[in-house]
Order: C-alpha cells, then structure tokens, then sequence
C-alpha cells in the first residue's frame, strides 16, 4: 500500500494517508464513461450539497459551521488523489483519525456504482 498527500480544506490540516485495504490500487469502472459525472452530479445534489455546497467548494452555512468545516472538493490536491482514495473516503467517510470530521460514510447508503459516479463527478471538477 502507498502512501497519498492530500490537503483538505486549508494547507496546515493536510495528512498522509494510507489507503487501507481493500480499496487501495482501485481505478474507477466508469472512467471514460460519458454519463458517469452527471449521474454523479445527481449523486452529489442529493447526498454532499448540504455540506459541501452547491459548487462543491464548502460553500454552505451548514458545511462552514461543521469542526472541521467541509473540504472544498474542487480543491487540486484532493483532486489529484487516486480513485482509490476518493472511493475509499465516500465510502468510509471521516469519522475517525486522522480526519476526525463528520462526513459520513456512504457504504451502505450508496451502490458501489453511485459511490464511482461520485468519483467521475468529482473528477469532471477538474475540468471546470
């Protein structure tokens, strides 16, 4: 297992983590799919706006007010994390160290194929 730099949010909170088994060396299945990040789009409008806002930025007053605030998503560092990473923390979400924060996880509320959406949806921010 490798380890990632991600920043999330502000630069002085940024971690290395270790993506655990068995999402580590995962690649989205739906990578080059034309549709994934629509879909993913509708994914996100139902299930992140509320805290990282509209323009998945951490832009919300629900998201502002949570410790620690919600991570911009359109962030680069965290975008250039690999799907693994991303799947993994949709998945697993941050309530435990070293996020200690309140997304939650979304393993058993969203389909294998929603939380890969999300990712292609996540990844479509780069392109903005």
């Amino acid at each position: 297992m490798g380890f990632i730099f991600v920043a999330f949010g502000c630069s002085e909170h940024s971690h290395s983590v270790e993506v655990p088994a068995p999402y580590a060396g995962l690649t989205n299945p739906l990578a080059g799919d034309s549709n994934a990040p629509g879909d993913g789009g509708f994914v996100f409008d139902e299930n992140c706006t509320r805290c990282h806002g509209v323009a998945a930025d951490g832009d919300s007053g629900f998201g502002e007010a949570l410790s620690p605030p919600a991570s911009d998503l359109t962030d680069s560092h965290l975008l250039d994390s690999g799907d693994d990473y991303l799947y993994y923390r949709i998945s697993e979400g941050g309530a435990f160290s070293p996020f200690d924060s309140d997304m939650p996880a979304f393993k058993d509320e969203l389909s294998e194929m929603e939380r890969w959406q999300l990712v292609s949806y996540l990844r479509s921010l780069q392109m903005r």
